[in-house]
């Protein structure tokens, strides 16, 4: 789950430089894949997601208060918190040198998942093959259409042969991991061995039950939408105004969302995944704001700052695809100040009040 240095298997790796002198007349992503229509990786659903934060003990506490989250796996320095039943999982690793804190990556499971296979699609979409793993962990356009194969060993929570977990950078830089339906972040050949999770101190205020959203800022939200549904074989199953469409998710709730410019040729900086959202159960926007309240959360005071341990509403009207009166979108920033949104179970980006109406 994290992306520290690990080894690697694959010593084909290409520069996104040489990549890119490979490819001169790319413009945006639909010209590169064009030639790539039929092999796709068969994402299941939205599976997992890391943290990077100051204290990983502060965090944890705060996640667990809030959530009752059960620690599922154990990485080293790192923690794999579980989400609703499992496997479904999050993680809360220690910033490395020059990082600022923030979501690492964006996790999904594959149906019939081996490294192999999923790593022969994504070079047959320009995602090549690097030799090392990336020394930070967290969007860098140097990793940009990349892809690469960390082993986990014992002492970072994976087997003793190695737990073997593959991730890759799409355009933007952006990092993706790519998983088993089974992957839990604990040992085992695909890290799907967690044992009988540790228990929380705390049963938390709010339940989780699974992941709903990404919604990342990047280059050129056409290019990047494109990018992803021909590599997953996806398609818009909502749309948040005439050029917010989200890309659905498996079994229609979950979905990823780009958004940001429309700038021409490949990005010179890297994207940003500016929050993940989670469903829980008994959404009630009242309710929500009075449990954050009591857990020591203050409402945002301004729309354009936002600092730790703040929570707001954003009311998405129809011009973005809302209710007649609005959708109610809930948010709050963790002791770091990443954003977190909160929804009912149903939410899929679409209209109605619970903003689960996918229809239209």
């Amino acid at each position: 789950m994290n992306n520290e240095p690990g080894q690697t298997i694959d010593r084909r790796g290409l520069t996104r430089r040489s990549l890119l002198g490979l490819l001169p007349g790319l413009a945006i992503a639909p010209q590169l894949l064009a030639q790539n229509t039929t092999a796709t990786i068969p994402v299941i659903k939205l599976h997992n997601f890391g943290l990077r934060v100051r204290d990983v003990q502060r965090s944890l506490e705060f996640y667990q208060g809030l959530f009752g989250s059960p620690v599922q796996a154990r990485q080293g320095d790192s923690v794999v918190l579980r989400m609703g039943e499992g496997p479904y999982c999050y993680s809360l690793r220690p910033l490395q040198a020059g990082e600022s804190p923030g979501i690492t990556h964006i996790g999904l499971s594959v149906d019939n998942f081996t490294i192999d296979r999923a790593q022969t699609v994504l070079s047959a979409h320009g995602i090549a093959p690097a030799a090392t793993a990336p020394v930070q962990g967290g969007p860098d356009i140097d990793r940009a259409l990349t892809s690469w194969h960390r082993v986990r060993r014992a002492d970072q929570g994976g087997a003793a042969s190695g737990t073997h977990e593959l991730y890759f950078a799409d355009r933007d830089g952006i990092f993706y991991q790519l998983n088993s339906t089974t992957f839990c972040g604990g040992a085992g050949p695909l890290g799907n061995q967690c044992g009988q999770p540790e228990a929380s101190p705390t049963s938390g205020r709010i339940r989780l039950r699974e992941l709903s959203h990404f919604t990342s800022f990047v280059h050129n939200r056409q290019a990047a939408n494109a990018f992803i549904r021909q590599l997953f074989g996806l398609d818009f199953q909502a749309y948040q105004g005439p050029n917010a469409p989200v890309i659905g998710v498996g079994d229609g709730l979950q979905f990823l969302m780009y958004v940001g410019g429309s700038n021409p040729g490949m990005p010179a900086q890297p994207g940003r995944i500016d929050h993940v959202c989670m469903g829980m159960e008994d959404f009630e926007v009242n309710r929500v704001l009075a449990l954050l309240d009591d857990y020591g959360l203050r409402p945002r005071q301004d729309s354009t700052a936002t600092p730790p341990l703040v929570h707001w509403i954003s009311m998405r009207m129809p011009n973005r695809g809302g209710a007649p009166g609005g959708t109610p979108e809930l948010y709050f920033s963790d002791p770091d100040g990443i954003r977190i949104q909160l929804q009912d179970p149903t939410y899929c980006g679409g209209t109605g009040y619970l903003g689960n109406d996918c229809s239209a």
